[in-house]
């Protein structure tokens, strides 16, 4: 290999490693916040609709807070801005086994309105009635604009229903002129990593429009350069928004959270907006948060007249089948990629070997094996092929040697070779393409999958996060993805070589980008890859004990097949 391939090769390994450090110090997840019992006190007496209007003006509130309890979820609501402060998730665990909290401590309530972008309307007054689940919020404006705000939440049992809240927001002119409300928007609170492990690039603003969906991260805000030149592409942004025709909801959601807003009745919204937030800090890292919503045209008001627009809310996990009951195209929100269609099909697999063998981790296992299993006749094709290759080597290595100085007649003569001897070079690379929309398949499901939180697996402790043992100078040390490893380096020391020297060495570079990308990776995936090679290797074992396969010129094998179809055909004729 010459020294032009041995730089590229040094330049590649040395970027993996500098991007691996790069997502440890700079996109450093955040801790799971402690999800505490909010203060509440004493419910306050219902007030029968409709609701007394707040007093115009300035007034200076007192904050109170109010908790309603649904079938999986409490939900806390803020009286000023009229909102949910925080949803706290019954069936979902988060840092030191306290309740996953959505929306807590952000910025923005979930449901909170407001005529420009992140600057809530306040003044609200609050009433509950735990009984109904419900919650109202009233404000009287200049002009003499009544804001009434209604939470709802599902009746008991609606299990199907557990982080869903109904919202209807009425505008009535009380005044005796008409009023003309301005847009307005509708919030979807705000996101960030809630897990000690969690990607911050998992934290999002997605919007659905259309049958299509439209997302950012929250690395979107941030000022771009061109690496290594330092020419700025632009600089920090402090607002997103877009307009497309048909937008049927707006999400902000965490790696395996989110809270989506979708207008009812078909009333659609115009346009999206989302702000970028810091979160609390992690080591001295800089740690953000994405919060975002929906605007609607504000409704045209004669004297006396109330126009109500309705919302659902849900803030809850991203689980495909509650999401695909939202309304079309929400679980677009999973953002299972280009190979969604896998991610779906492993997803529902995985589930219901699941409902059979009751863990997820053996689940991952038999659902490899079983797709290992299927792949089995391509992989012992490749592999006959690539034994051809083989026996092939000499003959390839006298013709390299032999036009060394004219590469282009060097290519022109292996080529021949192949064709003479009817052995296809590429014949190698199908099992490796058939298993990349499976790994891209499994990796965009496991990195979303809410079925592999807190699910165990011998000294794993979280399938959904990595399964870190310990810590050597800084440096987590991660079991499985170092086992992975080494399994693919087995794997490639069994099995035939093809191809010359160089590209032998670069193929053996394989294992270190695959440890680099999966080190800090949900450990599901390195458990599905890990399962995968030992089978590879235990195939390779059988194969290889075969006979070795006749290498033989194409004119040669033809003739001979000539021989005997000519002799079969005199056998079948004679008497």
């Amino acid at each position: 290999m010459d020294r032009t391939s041995w730089i590229a090769i040094i330049i590649s390994v040395i970027g993996l490693f500098a991007w691996q450090w790069y997502v440890s110090e700079y996109m450093a997840p955040l801790p799971a916040p402690v999800a505490q019992a909010p203060a509440t006190p004493p419910s306050a007496t219902p007030v029968p609709e409709p609701l007394v209007a707040a007093t115009p003006g300035p007034a200076v509130m007192t904050a109170l807070k109010e908790t309603l309890k649904g079938e999986g979820a409490e939900f806390v609501f803020n009286n000023d801005t009229g909102g949910i402060e925080q949803v706290v998730l019954g069936m979902h665990m988060g840092e030191n086994k306290e309740n996953v909290s959505l929306n807590r401590s952000r910025t923005l309530p979930i449901g909170a309105i407001g005529f420009e972008p992140g600057k809530a309307l306040g003044g609200f007054s609050m009433s509950t009635d735990p009984a109904k689940g419900a919650a109202v919020f009233s404000v009287t404006r200049e002009g003499g604009l009544e804001i009434t705000k209604r939470f709802l939440l599902p009746p008991p049992g609606e299990k199907n229903k557990s982080y869903t809240v109904t919202l209807d927001i009425s505008f009535r002119n009380t005044g005796t002129t008409h009023n003309q409300v301005p847009d307005f928007f509708v919030a979807a609170g705000g996101a960030a990593p809630i897990h000690i492990y969690d990607m911050p690039m998992y934290t999002r603003f997605d919007w659905g429009h259309a049958n299509s969906m439209s997302n950012i991260d929250v690395n979107w805000f941030s000022a771009s350069s061109v690496p290594l030149i330092g020419i700025q592409i632009h600089g920090e942004r402090e607002l997103y928004q877009e307009s497309e025709p048909e937008i049927r909801w707006a999400a902000v959601a965490s790696q395996y959270f989110c809270t989506i807003v979708t207008p009812q009745g078909g009333a659609g919204a115009k346009s999206v907006w989302a702000k970028r937030f810091e979160a609390p800090k992690l080591n001295g890292s800089e740690v953000f948060g994405v919060q975002g919503g929906l605007i609607q045209a504000g409704p045209s008001l004669a004297p006396g007249a109330t126009e109500t627009r309705s919302f659902q809310i849900y803030a809850g996990p991203k689980e495909l089948s509650r999401l695909r009951q939202l309304g079309p195209t929400q679980e677009q929100v999973m953002s299972f990629g280009i190979f969604g269609f896998v991610s779906e099909f492993l997803l529902w697999a995985m589930n219901s070997l699941h409902s059979l063998i009751g863990n997820y981790a053996w689940s991952i296992i038999v659902l490899t094996l079983l797709i290992k299993t299927a792949l089995w006749p391509i992989q012992n094709k490749a592999t006959n092929e690539m034994r051809k290759m083989a026996l092939l080597s000499p003959k390839m290595t006298e013709m390299r040697e032999k036009f060394k100085d004219d590469p282009q007649k060097m290519n022109q003569e292996v080529m021949k070779l192949y064709k003479e001897y009817g052995v296809n070079p590429f014949s190698g690379c199908l099992p490796l393409l058939v298993q990349i929309p499976i790994f891209f398949g499994f990796y965009s499901m496991l990195g979303t999958a809410i079925e592999l939180r807190n699910s165990s697996f011998f000294w794993v402790t979280d399938l959904s996060q990595p399964d870190t043992i310990g810590y050597i100078l800084g440096l987590p040390i991660n079991i499985l993805p170092i086992v992975m490893a080494g399994t693919m380096v087995w794997q490639m020391v069994i099995t035939p070589k093809t191809g010359d020297a160089m590209q032998q060495r670069i193929f053996y570079f394989m294992p270190i980008i695959f440890l680099v990308f999966c080190y800090n990776y949900a450990s599901g995936l390195a458990l599905y890859w890990t399962t995968q090679n030992l089978f590879s290797i235990v195939q390779l074992y059988m194969t290889r004990n075969k006979p070795l396969p006749t290498l033989e010129k194409k004119s040669i094998v033809a003739k001979r097949a000539a021989v005997e179809a000519k002799k079969n055909k005199k056998n079948r004729h004679s008497p």
